[in-house]
């Protein structure tokens, strides 16, 4: 039985080893969250938990085992810089998930993370922020993953990506090991190349490509979608544009697509008499494409615009929403370029990557696209002759 009700101030520790199966109906009678006769069950087998393949479970794991109500709703983040902590404040807010967990080298940063997110959670919707080890991951639907080194003075973009790499063979391998069936979602920039690097490390561990996905150009179909928006007076929900290609300096802005609501660009400015000139368009292409930069000059990093993408990236693979999203993924051919990761249009659901959309494209819209995909294969063949010669050093 219970001493006392289980409300928004917590159990003593002798009472949370007391929590009954009955204690799952009052939790949820007292705020915490419908819960209907099927997902008992599922509430129950949390409470009860799993050993951690062959060690003693880590406070986090005991943490969840009497909170949280299906590891379909378990989320991981490993790396917990700005981009990492935001991510998960961002699907506090939204509600995405039920528990959240935090993985850094940096413990004392990842556990002081994860209080104060904790302390968001009122203000917000259920959910449990953890700070945990790789074991943690355990049940994990979805990884993201947000660890990398920074560039050095005088280091190199290669010399850079090489060592990035040498981080993601550990990072993923580890990963996999506890959360094998777990969505990997790559946020460590270039994003791109990481992605393709990522999919190729998860691939020796008997994980498919379609499960590993990155962030892609997301967050810049966003700044297109919001400038544009602004100018047309229209709410940016309705602006539906793609950014693709590399997210970076060689993106492409694809205006041929763009419709607001069902309507065609050119038609909506042709009705409501708005003027979009070749002018208009070069900066609005400009400050999609410099944003980060300008963002970074002002303030040292970019960590809001890109938390929300992930956390909506997130939402969709937790929901199956089978959502459209510019996400990148490694293709077999991209407008003839073979072999390599960059963002299009994909259809996100439950387990990654459904399927690729295609576009028709034509013109300086096509051979932009064929450059940046070309710009991406050679960063990645660049990483492949540092590791060989590394390999032969040794």
């Amino acid at each position: 039985g219970i001493r006392r009700p289980l409300g928004r101030g917590g159990t003593t520790g002798r009472e949370k080893k007391m929590i009954s199966v009955s204690a799952v109906a009052r939790r949820a009678m007292l705020g915490r969250g419908a819960v209907g006769p099927a997902s008992l069950g599922t509430q129950a087998a949390g409470l009860l938990g799993r050993p951690r393949r062959g060690e003693a479970p880590s406070p986090a794991g005991l943490q969840r085992r009497w909170y949280t109500s299906t590891d379909q709703l378990k989320i991981g983040i490993v790396g917990t810089g700005m981009v990492g902590a935001t991510a998960a404040y961002a699907m506090i807010l939204q509600g995405i998930g039920r528990e959240v967990v935090l993985v850094d080298l940096n413990t004392k940063r990842t556990e002081a993370e994860a209080d104060d997110l904790n302390h968001a959670v009122p203000f917000a919707k259920p959910e449990l922020v953890t700070a945990g080890g790789y074991p943690d991951l355990d049940g994990c639907k979805v990884v993201i993953v947000a660890a990398g080194v920074g560039q050095k003075p005088g280091e190199t973009r290669q010399q850079l990506l090489g060592r990035n790499a040498a981080v993601f063979k550990k990072v993923i391998p580890n990963i996999l090991q506890y959360a094998p069936k777990a969505v990997l979602l790559i946020a460590t920039n270039p994003v791109d190349v990481m992605t393709h690097l990522a999919a190729r490390y998860a691939a020796a561990e008997g994980v498919p490509a379609s499960r590993v996905l990155g962030s892609g150009t997301c967050l810049d179909s966003a700044r297109f979608s919001y400038l544009l928006g602004r100018h047309l007076g229209v709410d940016s929900n309705y602006v539906h544009g793609y950014v693709v290609g590399e997210h970076g300096d060689s993106e492409v802005l694809l205006w041929s697509l763009v419709t607001i609501g069902s309507v065609p660009l050119d038609d909506f400015c042709q009705a409501r008499q708005i003027v979009l000139d070749d002018a208009i368009k070069k900066d609005i292409d400009t400050k999609v494409r410099r944003a980060a930069y300008n963002i970074i000059d002002g303030k040292g990093s970019t960590y809001y615009g890109v938390g929300a993408a992930l956390a909506a990236i997130v939402k969709a693979i937790i929901n199956n929403e089978k959502s459209v999203l510019t996400i990148c993924a490694p293709m077999a051919n991209i407008a003839g370029v073979q072999n390599t990761t960059v963002a299009m249009p994909f259809l996100v659901g439950g387990h990654g990557v459904v399927a690729n959309l295609p576009l028709s494209l034509e013109g300086d819209e096509l051979a932009q696209l064929q450059a940046s995909a070309k710009l991406i294969k050679d960063a990645i063949a660049s990483v492949d002759e540092l590791e060989a010669e590394q390999a032969h050093n040794k």
